[in-house]
């Protein structure tokens, strides 16, 4: 199982700092339930974020998902899926930001391992840094291509197209619902699970 989230940003205004610590809302479009973040790969943002579990294999399968305000930190959304995830999960992949001593202790406790990359500057010289590239690799290919889907049929390229965070939960945790309610067809029909899905999520 592969864990990570995405930025997900709002379709309504943005709340400036400077503004927010004033108490000042400039204008009516303005989110002021929506938070800021950052990330390596996407700099800021301001809205929300799909933290998603998705396994790592030929179908991606979402497991866990949840819709936050960006500023919600992975490692305190993670613990709270514990009781949703199957038993039968044994490694879960995440960033630094799922590097959780705590987490890392209740997953061993159900059976999996967390595999998560470690903190410090590079190149790291443990004895777990081969087998961390290893479980790596596997893991963006699983993320990816899955958020990559929501992304052209529902067209989140740039903002969420609704505002409000109950609102935008409502979309994207619905969207993946239907994703599992159309493998679940699939399945029921012995066709090839995950092929052709695009058209099948327009159709729905």
């Amino acid at each position: 199982m592969a864990v990570d989230r995405t930025p997900l940003e709002t379709g309504g205004g943005v709340w400036h700092k400077k503004h927010r610590e004033q108490g000042v809302v400039p204008h009516t479009s303005i989110e002021t339930e929506a938070g800021w973040s950052k990330s390596g790969w996407h700099g800021w943002w301001y809205g929300w974020q799909l933290h998603r579990a998705v396994t790592v294999g030929a179908v991606w399968l979402p497991l866990a998902a949840e819709v936050t305000v960006a500023n919600r930190g992975d490692n305190e959304i993670a613990p709270s899926w514990l009781h949703q995830l199957p038993w039968e999960v044994r490694s879960v992949l995440g960033d630094t930001h799922y590097n959780d001593p705590e987490w890392r202790d209740q997953g061993q406790q159900r059976g999996w391992e967390l595999v998560a990359t470690r903190r410090g500057p590079h190149p790291h010289r443990d004895r777990g840094v081969e087998v961390r590239k290893v479980f790596h690799k596997l893991r963006s290919p699983a993320l990816e291509p899955f958020h990559g889907l929501f992304k052209n049929v529902l067209e989140w390229r740039v903002k969420m197209p609704v505002q409000g965070l109950q609102r935008s939960q409502l979309l994207a945790l619905g969207a993946v619902g239907l994703y599992q309610v159309v493998l679940l067809y699939q399945h029921e029909r012995n066709l090839p699970l995950g092929k052709g899905i695009k058209p099948l999520l327009r159709a729905a």
